[in-house]
């Protein structure tokens, strides 16, 4: 019989939440990390996905408006923008996919048929734009420089988010009656390598990313997912205080320690999940928003005094996850993606 939970944050604390990553929304639409910041689009993406959970749904069409705007004609975004123009030229790829989990998580919310339909051309040559550059090897590379040339490895965290976005755009084509068999086929060989070839994908065994993203992606499930989770647990948890960036540093952070929450509950032990997520209310600020992370034994948040919406917004998602709140609250755990394996 499973136990009964409460919910883990009430909606008045969501909405205050919420609200502090309004506060960094440029007119334009696009949501900074922090004030005199910079936003890339995998961030804003998840900013404006807790919008939407949250509630803020004007503001959550504005970030996807700006999406829309500063889109290249070639389906890529920069790296990083600052509100007054470009900070880093080159092109994230996995960032240019998230696009898609943002464009369906909002669908979802609001099922708006119309915004899907406004939003499919954005969609569309982002991930064309990602799944072209998959190499004869299977690997999409993390990045491309400015000159178009693709960086020279690929990463676990960042390959397996752009798998669930493939799986979100497959999803988008299927409610519009399209068919893109080359996602699907650049999404099979990326969990494939996932699966397969690990050893192939720079290695960042010091970065909790690398450590459940796969799980919380849904490229491994079952007792593959229990056991990859259970191996280093030690290494990355920092008892009643959440989940170390870095296996090596006693800082915790609490978009990482909401991810890995919402990737325990991808293996069904929603009491790990609900602890983790306890674990970081320490970093909540007094309106809501959340501290990027801090230090153990002394209690000092680091950066020092840095509060991100990405933190924020990590909160949001997980709390609504965790409380299945709204239509989308287990999307970024692939529930009701096609299955591809």
């Amino acid at each position: 019989m499973q136990p009964e939970f409460t919910r883990v944050l009430t909606e008045d604390q969501i909405t205050a939440t919420a609200s502090t990553i309004v506060e960094q929304q440029s007119h334009e639409g696009m949501i900074l990390w922090f004030p005199d910041g910079h936003a890339d689009t995998w961030n804003h993406t998840e900013a404006a996905m807790a919008l939407s959970a949250g509630g803020f749904l004007d503001a959550a069409d504005r970030a996807y408006e700006w999406l829309a705007k500063t889109q290249r004609p070639d389906g890529s975004w920069h790296h990083y923008y600052l509100v007054d123009g470009v900070e880093d030229a080159k092109v994230d790829t996995n960032c240019c996919a998230y696009v898609a989990t943002g464009v369906w998580h909002h669908y979802l919310t609001t099922e708006d048929p119309s915004f899907l339909r406004d939003m499919w051309p954005v969609v569309s040559r982002s991930l064309d734009f990602v799944a072209g550059h998959q190499s004869a090897s299977g690997h999409i590379p993390w990045a491309i420089h400015t000159s178009g040339t693709p960086w020279s490895y690929s990463l676990i965290t960042a390959t397996s988010s752009t798998y669930h976005s493939l799986r979100c755009g497959l999803a988008i084509a299927q409610r519009l009656g399209k068919e893109q068999p080359e996602w699907e086929f650049a999404a099979v060989r990326l969990v494939d390598l996932l699966q397969r070839h690990e050893a192939e994908f720079e290695p960042k065994r010091r970065w909790a990313m690398d450590w459940y993203y796969p799980v919380l992606t849904g490229v491994l499930s079952g007792e593959v997912a229990s056991q990859r989770l259970a191996a280093r647990f030690d290494d990355f948890v920092l008892e009643s205080h959440g989940v170390r960036c870095v296996s090596d540093q006693p800082w915790v952070t609490a978009a990482e320690t909401c991810e890995c929450a919402m990737a325990y509950l991808a293996i069904g032990d929603e009491t790990a999940a609900r602890n983790l997520f306890e674990s970081i209310q320490p970093l909540r600020d007094t309106d809501g928003a959340y501290f990027t992370g801090m230090v153990y034994p002394e209690r000092i948040t680091f950066p020092d005094g840095e509060r991100s919406t990405y933190s924020s917004a990590a909160v949001v998602l997980a709390a609504d996850a965790l409380d299945r709140r709204s239509p989308a609250s287990r999307l970024i755990l692939g529930e009701g993606l096609p299955s591809l394996q």
